[in-house]
């Protein structure tokens, strides 16, 4: 048990550290808008998704928190 909670604190670090560098990713997506037979229109719209400093700042604490109690009561 301790070892699974260990690992989730680190991979809360490494997840909020990650939040922290990247503050968002962008991507294409591509649209139909119309066709007639063989004929066919579309657009290709980018979109960005941006992650929250405040999520990244809890994860990165939350972790630190569990791995710091975990190795206290390993002693």
């Amino acid at each position: 048990m301790k070892s699974i909670t260990m690992m989730i604190g680190v991979i809360l670090i490494v997840f909020g550290i990650a939040i922290l560098a990247y503050k968002g990713f962008n991507y294409t997506q591509h649209e139909k808008i119309a066709q007639l037979g063989n004929v066919q229109i579309t657009s290709d719209t980018q979109k960005t998704i941006y992650f929250s400093p405040i999520l990244g700042g809890v994860s990165l604490v939350a972790g630190i928190f569990l791995v710091v109690i975990m190795r206290k009561t390993k002693d």
